[in-house]
């Protein structure tokens, strides 16, 4: 039953990636057969990665302090949440010491915002980059539990989307369109 759902899980969240954006982000790795597995993880991780630095990017400074209500974390806060999240996860992918830089409690402007999840993203690189299949079966321990470290990483992809889903809803309150509700670019017309 565990596989099942677990297959079930990295197929949604496949599917939801490449659902997301019509065109792969500049750079993306396009899933290869000989890791089919890691491959789409890592394409999964590169779609969320882009949408949200774009994300962080094109909301003012003013607004990093919004939150629709007290119960919630501002939107600077989540990119905080966010970064510190790469470092949690990646690190158990390596087999690292978590770094911690409680970036969430540390920093509010959004340069500094940017940059720390900038850092944080090129840290879980290093994870994504390593991983094939036969590495992705390696247990490991994920909030108490064995787990293979594919799923350590599925795992960080669908906390990624859960935030970049309140991200949305924060741009949405201050009329800013997200990226994956822009206009795609079309290529300019073969001549």
């Amino acid at each position: 039953m565990r596989a099942f759902l677990r297959t079930l899980l990295i197929c949604l969240l496949a599917t939801a990636a490449a659902l997301t954006q019509e065109n792969p982000p500049k750079g993306a790795v396009v899933p290869a057969p000989d890791n089919p597995l890691s491959a789409w993880n890592k394409f999964a991780y590169g779609r969320v990665k882009d949408i949200l630095l774009r994300s962080a990017e094109k909301v003012p400074e003013e607004n990093y302090n919004f939150k629709p209500t007290d119960a919630v974390r501002s939107f600077g806060q989540i990119v905080g949440h966010v970064a510190d999240a790469q470092y949690l996860f990646c690190s158990i992918e390596l087999s690292e010491k978590n770094p911690a830089p409680k970036i969430e409690q540390s920093k509010t402007s959004k340069a500094d915002l940017i940059a720390a999840l900038k850092d944080a993203f090129a840290y879980c690189d290093k994870a994504y980059d390593s991983m094939t299949d036969a590495s992705a079966t390696q247990m490991v321990k994920l909030f108490g539990n064995d787990a293979p470290k594919l799923d350590v990483l599925t795992v960080n992809n669908m906390h990624n989307m859960e935030h970049y889903g309140n991200l949305v809803t924060y741009m949405r309150l201050k009329n800013i369109v997200p990226p994956t509700s822009e206009p795609a670019v079309q290529p300019p017309p073969k001549k």
